[in-house]
């Protein structure tokens, strides 16, 4: 005996397999079709559960029959909660997908319901294996406290975009999937020919973009992080770049030490400190040197650290022009993860 929560009785309308697809139509043009029922099909006919058989239909054989409920698919984990209206109302309404893992940061005040989170995010995502719960990135190696709430006990996944693949450690290593198109971005900006440097590669993402989809001569891909280093060297080998990439593990502060030319462009994804290192930067551009510089900040201080870094340029007798901010993401409320794209050129007119 089929389980009356999971069926029901109802009027259908049967046709022959060969009138089946017309009837359907007809049924769902006049809104008479049910849509919480599944069709039903046996040797010789199929059966349309409807809320009404018209006249005009009275041709078809009508019957009373047993139907299953649809399994209604949630399309938003909030829907599958049931927490206190308060709660609800904080729940995040974004999160990042890395691979088959979800990280996702919460309230204090949802801390007690994390695994309840956790467990609706697995139900309404079916490619996801591990639901994390993160707290903001810090130290120089970029690390963060990575907390499993639902699924398997795993924080190395691989993630894919523009047809790359990138092998990550969510707990040891930085990546943003959000800066998906501004790598691809970068990348199509690169001319064939250049020297590109990635003082803060992490496992690598934005060089081996640029040396797929770009020519450039070499593209060196410094991390201090040792853990990044090891993935973004196994990320380049699989993504099959090792005659353009090279991953240097190391300290970006010997970063003039490190590069045997000088760099045609620069890409600084160190987001908080990335200025600390601005003269640095400076110190291996070539005559005339492109720089992605990346940060967080309020929007209210943007103006006040591009004439920081003009400063700066000025003491090593560079000038910055084509300065071009785009906002990338909210970070927090008025703070912004922004990207700057500059043209620094030495400046002739100084010995």
């Amino acid at each position: 005996m089929q389980d009356e929560m999971t069926t029901k009785r109802t009027t259908a309308v049967c046709a022959p397999l060969t009138e089946a697809e017309p009837l359907r139509r007809a049924l769902r043009e006049r809104h008479l079709l049910r849509n919480d029922l599944d069709i039903l099909k046996d040797g010789k006919c199929i059966y349309f559960p409807v809320k009404e058989v018209p006249a005009e239909l009275s041709s078809y054989k009508v019957v009373t029959k047993s139907f299953k409920l649809k399994t209604i698919k949630p399309h938003c984990y909030k829907d599958v909660l049931k927490l206190p209206k308060k709660f609800m109302e904080e729940l995040p309404t974004s999160y990042d997908v890395v691979g088959d893992i979800i990280l996702i940061k919460l309230s204090k005040t949802l801390f007690q319901y994390r695994k309840e989170i956790g467990t609706a995010l697995l139900e309404t995502h079916k490619n996801i294996r591990t639901v994390c719960l993160i707290d903001p990135i810090s130290g120089e190696l970029r690390t963060r406290n990575v907390t499993m709430i639902a699924g398997d006990n795993q924080t190395l996944t691989t993630h894919k975009e523009y047809g790359l693949s990138f092998d990550v450690d969510v707990k040891t290593t930085y990546f943003s999937p959000r800066l998906a198109s501004e790598r691809r971005r970068v990348a199509d900006l690169v001319k064939p020919g250049e020297i590109v440097v990635d003082m803060f590669a992490g496992v690598a993402p934005f060089s081996i973009m640029i040396a797929r989809y770009a020519r450039p001569t070499v593209v060196y891909a410094i991390d201090k992080n040792k853990e990044a280093s090891r993935l973004g060297q196994y990320n380049v080998k699989q993504n099959h770049v090792l005659d353009t990439v090279e991953v240097i593990h190391a300290d970006a502060i010997d970063v003039d030490k490190l590069i045997p030319k000088k760099a045609d462009r620069i890409i600084m994804n160190l987001p908080f400190s990335a200025y600390r290192f601005f003269p640095l930067a400076l110190s291996i551009m070539a005559q005339v040197c492109n720089i992605h510089y990346y940060d967080i900040i309020r929007e209210e201080d943007i103006e006040a650290r591009i004439n920081a870094l003009k400063k700066m340029s000025i003491e090593q007798n560079f000038i910055l022009s084509n300065v071009s901010i785009h906002k990338i993401k909210t970070y927090a409320p008025r703070e912004f993860y922004i990207g700057i794209d500059i043209t620094a050129t030495k400046n002739a007119d100084v010995a």
